[in-house]
């Protein structure tokens, strides 16, 4: 009977004997600090670690930047009626290309026709003046003609003058010739035409709308100076320089790269800590328009430095971890800053400005160790 008891509590003490290694384990994890971790032999047995030293290597950097497309005051181009009136036609949509010297819009309103009727009833009293006073300009050199009526003559010549003068730049401002215009050509409407080739960027107005001098009814978009301007850290501008390369891309289209170069590096540092630098595309392309978010990279000097492979490397919380071998199953989570990528490497520095040499690292593997960390964290 004895035997039998025996047997039947057997199972009872293995169990035991189980849950007491699994707390033992866990009270040993649990003991570690937060960044560091332990492996068994068993589970050593289990993965792929490997373990090294970092190498130095010379690595081209790459710094990551993002900005905006933008356009130079001088390449938007606000459309207003000079003297105003009613919006008569217009065809104009949003995105619309238009040519230089395009009718982009008809406006009509009264006070053209009295403006004409103003510069051709000036130009018929100019020239009567103007006969008047040769006539009296004569007569003086012959001392034929007092000189009080040649001042006059003189006085109302010259006055004449200049409201033709005037009245004919007006006409100019609202798009009508004077040199071409007679009684039979009179019109209540004027032509809008556009002064640049591009697109329209909105337009403000329709049909049988009023508009005063100070209304923008149409912005214009000349795309020929198209530029990006980009918004790089205070700590990163020396690694930059004016005539140097970049790639660009967008979010929705990032295999899809646009090339350009550096013109113009900023001299003041906003708020945020940031520079803006302004780069020129080496070739424009209609998706890019103004307002569009853009990344950009750029490859900056080569520098020599200590490298980790990139299964040596692990990305956690936003930042760079890579692990050191502590002791013969030990390793130890240190937080590195990445400057730059090449051949499956990368260049990196240790947070605490501290030295590798000497040390060992995990060089493959390492998203196992901080798989087995976060399941412990979570036991």
């Amino acid at each position: 009977m004895k035997k039998y008891h025996f047997l039947y509590l057997l199972p009872l003490f293995l169990s035991l004997s189980c849950n007491t290694d699994k707390k033992e384990e866990t009270e040993q994890a649990s003991a570690l600090p937060e960044n560091r971790v332990e492996l068994t032999v068993e589970q050593l047995k289990n993965t792929k670690i490997e373990t090294g030293v970092l190498p130095q290597k010379e690595v081209s950097t790459i710094l990551e930047i993002n900005g905006i497309i933008e356009v130079p005051p001088q390449n938007l181009i606000s459309i207003s009626v000079p003297l105003g009136g009613y919006i008569h036609s217009t065809h104009l949509l949003e995105g619309m290309q238009v040519r230089k010297g395009e009718v982009i819009a008809t406006i009509e309103d009264q006070q053209y026709i009295q403006i004409q009727q103003d510069y051709l009833t000036a130009k018929i009293r100019f020239n009567a003046f103007e006969s008047e006073f040769v006539r009296q300009r004569e007569l003086n050199e012959n001392k034929a003609g007092s000189d009080k009526v040649f001042e006059n003559a003189q006085s109302d010549y010259l006055s004449q003058k200049i409201l033709v003068k005037s009245l004919a730049e007006k006409l100019k401002l609202i798009g009508i010739n004077p040199e071409k215009l007679n009684e039979n050509g009179l019109s209540r409407r004027i032509s809008i035409l556009s002064p640049i080739n591009g697109f329209v960027s909105s337009v403000n107005t329709n049909i049988g709308k009023y508009v005063t001098p100070a209304d923008v009814i149409f912005d214009l978009v000349n795309p020929a100076d198209i530029h990006l301007a980009l918004s790089v850290f205070e700590k990163d501008i020396h690694q930059l320089s004016i005539g140097q390369k970049l790639v660009s891309f967008t979010n929705s289209e990032p295999d899809k790269k646009y090339h350009a170069k550096i013109i113009l590096i900023g001299k003041d540092v906003s708020k945020e800590r940031v520079v803006t630098i302004h780069c020129h595309f080496d070739k424009y392309e209609p998706y890019l328009i103004p307002g569009m978010y853009m990344n950009a990279a750029v490859e900056t000097k080569a520098k020599t430095g200590y490298v980790i492979p990139d299964d040596g490397l692990v990305r956690f919380e936003g930042k760079h971890y890579l692990y050191e071998v502590i002791g013969d199953a030990g390793y130890e989570m240190r937080e590195v800053l990445t400057h730059g990528i090449e051949d499956g490497s990368t260049l990196i520095t240790f947070q605490d400005n501290s030295s590798p040499v000497g040390r060992t690292f995990v060089t493959k593997g390492a998203y196992t160790l901080l798989m087995k960390m976060k399941n412990m964290e979570e036991e």
